[in-house]
């Protein structure tokens, strides 16, 4: 690294501690007379290069004293936490030898390519990150993964372990995992996506951590037998499975986990109502449960009912489900704040009955997403007038959607701030009226309806100028509205920024985005649930 490079890194370093001095006035101003762009301080005193210490340069190629070393240990490690991204803290240990031993002890979170190379330099790696406490493994599909003896290596030298994602390590078998979970006794977090390990593996780490918190699986085909419980039943309160093809050898885990709040259930084949009836015969303590295409049915949701905590549903992409089912949700869970149904267009649930029962018991909701769903213009009036908690709504893919239910919107909705339409046939007469409507409303997104256009978000912007909106106004083909309706797309926050849009800006967005809003993966208060 030449000494342009070394002056660019220690300034992005000392603009960092400037900003912590900003906010923790107990630091010493050390840094007050320097010029972070160039790394050149305005004294003229000699410099005194001592053990570990540094020599700045300014663009004339002259060096200046080193102020930096007299800052102490715990003061680096606060300003490399700080630092903006990983990049830049791999630049700025490189500096000199003591930033480097610094920057290693004070990493906590370390993500490495878990081929079979990696093997080899496990005892070299961990050697100076011996403070590690997240650690991501990660193995692409066409190269051959580190094997156990990599594994259990790793867990003799990160004793504080409390997190760990395996992704792709196809080479680990149940005697590394068993060893593994026996070595690491303050594990919290377990993720598994893609791996071949099977029962003894699992049940070794549910047996074995007993402070187990969340665990997350993830397209695995090694299971045939039953698992769990295992010690981590008193423990456990989130469990996530995706694409799990003998889901119900998880059955025993789920059932056994006395104080789960969390569960998500994702493309996963087995018997889900006989689980549902299970869990709701003894006291339990869910909070949040996600399920998208498995096999329910409305006995499935009235065992769901009997789970009195429940404040969280997603119901996506279940057929079977109706508004029976629906209907005894609602009466029964009182403290329903979030409601997400994805009917696939099967018109059976999230209709006029279903809608009428939530508007009736949900006094209490906040959160609203309906796709794929015809909801009756009555339907959307009774949720409108008795949930006057409601803050964030989503309508997707419904062709029942028209002016006169946006224009309800606007009159009845009084504390929404958040709204996303998306393949919905209204016009810009409809959305014309939250220039007088929802007084509250800060941010409206609107994709996928031919009927409107740019001009109506010059009326909304004279009339309110501080609310966002998001349009998309492009052509797009019938079919693509149909087929996007249906996919949440996690990052839809974040479009926002990647496409500049301002307050009352109108935008055009790339169609294969498939932006949803009705996600509201960061519009509302969540815990991520897969992985780290």
């Amino acid at each position: 690294m030449g000494r342009r490079h070394f002056s660019s890194a220690t300034a992005r370093f000392i603009t960092c501690y400037r900003n912590i001095l900003h906010h923790h006035n107990t630091l010493p101003e050390i840094f007050s007379s320097m010029d972070p762009s160039t790394s050149k301080p305005t004294s003229d005193l000699p410099p005194q290069p001592h053990h570990g210490s540094i020599i700045l340069f300014d663009n004339n190629n002259n060096h200046h004293p080193d102020y930096i070393s007299d800052l102490p240990d715990e003061v680096l490690s606060c300003i490399f936490h700080f630092l903006p991204n990983a990049a830049d803290r791999k630049t700025c240990s490189l500096v000199c030898k003591r930033w480097l031993i610094v920057e290693g002890q004070s990493r906590h979170r370390l993500v490495l390519d878990a081929r079979q190379e990696l093997s080899s330099r496990v005892q070299t790696i961990f050697s100076r990150f011996d403070s590690v406490t997240k650690l991501v493994l990660r193995c692409d599909r066409r190269s051959v993964s580190i094997v156990d003896d990599a594994l259990i290596l790793i867990s003799l030298r990160c004793k504080n372990l409390t997190r760990l994602k395996l992704r792709g390590c196809r080479e680990l078998t149940d005697v590394g995992l068993a060893a593994f979970a026996m070595n690491t006794n303050c594990l919290k977090k377990f993720s598994s996506g893609s791996c071949l390990f099977g029962v003894k593996g699992m049940n070794a780490v549910l047996q074995h951590c007993k402070n187990l918190e969340e665990l997350s699986i993830k397209r695995h085909h090694g299971v045939l037998e039953p698992i769990g419980p295992g010690v981590a039943s008193l423990s456990l309160k989130t469990i996530c499975f995706r694409e799990i093809y003998n889901g119900h050898c998880f059955d025993p885990l789920i059932t056994g986990a006395k104080n789960l709040k969390t569960l998500k259930i994702i493309r996963c084949i087995g018997d889900w109502d006989r689980v549902f009836q299970t869990i709701s015969t003894r006291e339990n303590s869910l909070v949040q449960i996600h399920l998208e295409r498995i096999q329910l049915t409305d006995m499935g949701l009235e065992a769901i009912s009997n789970c009195k905590f429940v404040d969280t549903l997603h119901l996506v992409k279940t057929p079977e489900c109706t508004d029976d089912g629906l209907t005894s949700i609602a009466e029964n869970c009182k403290l329903l704040r979030k409601l997400h149904i994805d009917g696939w267009r099967t018109n059976r649930i999230g209709g006029h009955l279903g809608l009428i029962s939530v508007a009736n018991h949900c006094i209490n909701l906040q959160e609203l997403v309906l796709i794929s769903v015809n909801p009756s213009l009555s339907s959307l009036e009774a949720i409108f007038t008795n949930c006057r908690k409601l803050e964030r709504l989503a309508l997707c893919g419904s062709d029942s959607i028209g002016d006169k239910e946006i224009s309800c919107i606007a009159d009845k909705c009084l504390a929404l701030k958040k709204l996303c339409i998306k393949g919905c046939p209204i016009t810009d007469k409809g959305i014309e009226t939250f220039a007088w409507g929802c007084p509250n409303l800060v941010k409206i997104k609107v994709k996928k309806c031919r009927g409107v256009t740019v001009k109506v978000v010059d009326k909304l912007r004279i009339r309110r100028g501080r609310l966002v909106v998001n349009m998309d106004v492009a052509e797009i083909e019938p079919e693509a509205v149909i087929e996007d309706a249906s996919v949440a797309v996690d990052d839809d926050a974040g479009s926002s920024s990647r496409n500049g849009h301002g307050h009352g800006q109108a935008s055009v967005f790339n169609p294969r985005y498939g932006l949803l809003a009705c996600t509201f993966r960061r519009w509302s208060i969540g815990r991520s649930n897969d992985g780290l």
